[in-house]
């Protein structure tokens, strides 16, 4: 039976990546006030930038529903498809149990819990996407990439902390302190959980220097077929200057791909944020 790889909008994949190699995306509902749209759809990143400026309040997202679920398998079910589908870590959202809800009911569905969010999670779409291009089996790609979910490096170095204040995710008194000394925290994946990494001082474009040199250098353990550089909203030169730091770090990767983030991290860490993401090998 051919597969068909879904995954949800968390997965920040840009429109290229998502004709090439043929994903379904099933967009997360993001709520900015009275106004509600779909993840990337109706609600894009300079939408939430403008409603924080507007209102002082951060958007908030909700998971894709079981009848939306339900609807997205059975499209692709009565076409011939068996499906595997990606969902961000089950600890941030019910997107990945309500997806399970829904292939119990259709039958044929396979859902993976990335334990991950944005390109970490698009780490293992992609790579699901490569397994279904060599003839792998569903139930197959699903074992494969929920066991390579926790090889997936996933961080991000953030410019402003007042989007971490404003979703409760450090005190006032930390976000004034870290303003005034300019720290730049990391925020790391590990386990399906956000937890704070390093902390790092000065201007962004410094700092991401830094952050990627820390994340590559003297590694032996990266698996070097590609690598996310995922931002939201940075300046090109600073992007760029990532990308020549991995290139002197690591000038064997495969791929680089810069992509933009979605809602999920915009809504976290607001504009100024820059990740690395790829997938070790051990």
């Amino acid at each position: 039976m051919k597969v068909k790889i879904t995954s949800d909008s968390t997965c920040d994949l840009s429109p290229e990546l998502i004709e090439k190699y043929d994903i379904a995306i099933t967009p997360l509902s993001v709520h900015c006030g009275d106004k509600v749209g779909r993840d990337g759809v109706e609600i894009t990143p300079e939408i939430i930038y403008d409603y924080v400026d507007a209102s002082g309040q951060l958007p908030r997202t909700s998971a894709v529903n079981v009848f939306d679920y339900v609807r997205e398998f059975r499209h692709w079910r009565q076409q011939g498809y068996s499906i595997v589908h990606f969902c961000i870590s089950s600890d941030f959202s019910s997107s990945y149990q309500n997806a399970c809800i829904a292939a119990a009911d259709i039958g044929q569905v396979y859902v993976v819990d990335s334990r991950n969010l944005s390109t970490g999670q698009g780490l293992l779409v992609l790579h699901g996407a490569e397994l279904a291009a060599a003839g792998q089996t569903a139930e197959e790609i699903q074992k494969a990439c929920t066991d390579l979910a926790p090889q997936v490096e996933a961080s991000f170095v953030i410019d402003r902390l007042d989007y971490l204040y404003k979703g409760g995710r450090c005190s006032a008194l930390s976000a004034f302190g870290g303003n005034l000394l300019k720290l730049k925290p990391c925020i790391e994946v590990k386990d399906g959980k956000m937890t704070p990494g390093k902390k790092y001082r000065g201007p962004i474009d410094k700092v991401m220097q830094q952050y990627a040199d820390d994340r590559l250098r003297g590694r032996d353990d990266i698996n070097k077929h590609r690598v996310f550089i995922t931002h939201t909203r940075c300046a090109p030169e600073a992007v760029e200057a990532v990308r020549q730091k991995i290139l002197e770090l690591a000038p064997d990767f495969e791929e680089i791909i810069e992509t933009n983030a979605g809602s999920t991290v915009t809504s976290h860490c607001g504009p100024g944020t820059l990740g690395v993401l790829f997938i070790r090998t051990k």
